[in-house]
C-alpha cells in the first residue's frame, strides 16, 4: 500500500453501509499518574468503554457494520455466541432492541446460580439465552448456534448467525475507522498502541487501520484467551477479509502481528497481575478495568513497560475496550479490597 492510496482508502470506508450505534468520537485521555507508575513518559487511554450503547465497549463499533448487513438482508433475528460474561453478547442484545430484531445468545462457561454482570443485562434486553454448562470450546458454542439457526429457519424465521466476538472482516472495519479517528486526535507521530485480544477482530481492524492512517504506529496485542500462534493466523485472515471489502492491498505480514500470550491462565480467570492493574488504574486515575479483558491487557502493558519491550520515550495509547458490567459479577472475588469498619449506631456521638 502506498501513501497515494490513502485518499481512496478513506473514501471507501465511508461508502460501506453502516448503522450509527456508538457515541463517536470517543475521548483520548492522558493518564500521567499511571504512566509514571508504569515507567512510561506518556500514556493515553482511548476511551472505547464510552461508546455509549448499553454501557459501552469496543463491540459497538463492529456492530455498526455487521448489523447494517442484518437490516439490509431483512433478517428478523440475530444469533451469536460468547462466554458467560461476553461483552459482545450484551451489546448485540442491546443493538437488536434498538433495531426491533430478536436476539438469541448461546453462552458457555462454569455453571451460574444467578444472572450477574453482562448476563443480567442480556436478560434485561430480552435476549433468549441457551447456556452450555462447563463448555468453553468455541467450536461447541458455534455448533449449538448453527443448530439453533436451523431450528429457527424451520420455524419460518430468518436468522443471521454472528460469530464469537463479532469478529468478521466486516466487523473489523469498525476499528479501521477507529484508527482514522485516533489519527485525527493524536496525529501520525510514532506511537505504541496496546489492546486486549480475544477473537481478533479489534486487533485486525487496528492493524489495518493503523497502516492506512497511522503508518508510524506499532500495534501490540495482549491475549486474554488464545496462544499467539492462533492469534496471528486468525488476525491475518480477518485483515485480508477487511482489506478486500475496502478494495485495498496491505503489507501486513505474520511478523507484524505482535502479540503476547503470557498474561492469562484461562479465559475468565482473575489473575494476580490483572488484580494489580485493576486496582492501580482505579486508584491512580479513577479508571475502571475488568477482570476478563482490560485488566489483563493493562497488566500486560505494565509488564512490557517494566521489561523494556515498550519503549519508554514513545507515547503509548491503551485502547480501553470496555467491560464495566463484568466487575459486578466478580464481587465476591473483590471484597477484600473494601474491608468494612462496622460502627454500632449507639456509639456515634
Amino acid at each position: 500500500m502506498t501513501e497515494g492510496n490513502n485518499a481512496m482508502d478513506t473514501a471507501s470506508i465511508d461508502e460501506l453501509p453502516r448503522i450509527p450505534l456508538a457515541h463517536l468520537p470517543t475521548p483520548l485521555e492522558e493518564a500521567p499518574r499511571l504512566a509514571e507508575y508504569s515507567g512510561l513518559s506518556r500514556l493515553l487511554i482511548k476511551r472505547d468503554d464510552q461508546t455509549g450503547l448499553a454501557m459501552g465497549g469496543n463491540k459497538a463499533r463492529k456492530l455498526e457494520y455487521e448489523l447494517a448487513a442484518v437490516v439490509a438482508g431483512h433478517y428478523d433475528v440475530v444469533v451469536t455466541i460468547g462466554g458467560t460474561q461476553s461483552n459482545h453478547a450484551r451489546l448485540t442484545a442491546a443493538a437488536a432492541c434498538k433495531l426491533g430484531i430478536d436476539a438469541k445468545l448461546v453462552l458457555g462457561g462454569p455453571d451460574v446460580t444467578a444472572c450477574q454482570g453482562n448476563m443480567l443485562l442480556d436478560a434485561l434486553f430480552g435476549a433468549e439465552i441457551r447456556f452450555l454448562v462447563d463448555e468453553y470450546s468455541n467450536e461447541a458454542l458455534a455448533a449449538a448456534m448453527d443448530a439453533w439457526v436451523c431450528e429457527l429457519t424451520r420455524n419460518g424465521r430468518k436468522p443471521y448467525a454472528l460469530p464469537i466476538g463479532g469478529s468478521t472482516g466486516l466487523g473489523s472495519l469498525g476499528y479501521v475507522r477507529a484508527m482514522r479517528e485516533l489519527a485525527a486526535q493524536f496525529g501520525k507521530r510514532p506511537v505504541q498502541i496496546v489492546l486486549a485480544v480475544g477473537s481478533c477482530g479489534t486487533l485486525a481492524g487496528t492493524l489495518l487501520g493503523s497502516r492506512l492512517f497511522m503508518p508510524e504506529a506499532r500495534v501490540i496485542g495482549i491475549s486474554v484467551s488464545r496462544t499467539s500462534k492462533q492469534i496471528v493466523s486468525q488476525t491475518l485472515a480477518l485483515v485480508d477479509e477487511a482489506a478486500s471489502l475496502l478494495n485495498v492491498t496491505h503489507p501486513i505480514t505474520e511478523s507484524m502481528v505482535e502479540t503476547y500470550d503470557t498474561y492469562f491462565q484461562e479465559y475468565g480467570a482473575l489473575t494476580e497481575s490483572a488484580m494489580e492493574a485493576m486496582t492501580v488504574s482505579a486508584r491512580l486515575e479513577g479508571l475502571l478495568l475488568d477482570p476478563v479483558y482490560t485488566g489483563k491487557a493493562m497488566a500486560g502493558l505494565m509488564d512490557l513497560a517494566r521489561t523494556g519491550v515498550l519503549l519508554k520515550d514513545v507515547p503509548v495509547v491503551f485502547i480501553h475496550t470496555g467491560g464495566l458490567p463484568i466487575l459486578f459479577a466478580y464481587g465476591p472475588r473483590l471484597q477484600h479490597l473494601a474491608p468494612l469498619t462496622r460502627i454500632a449506631r449507639h456509639s456515634i456521638t
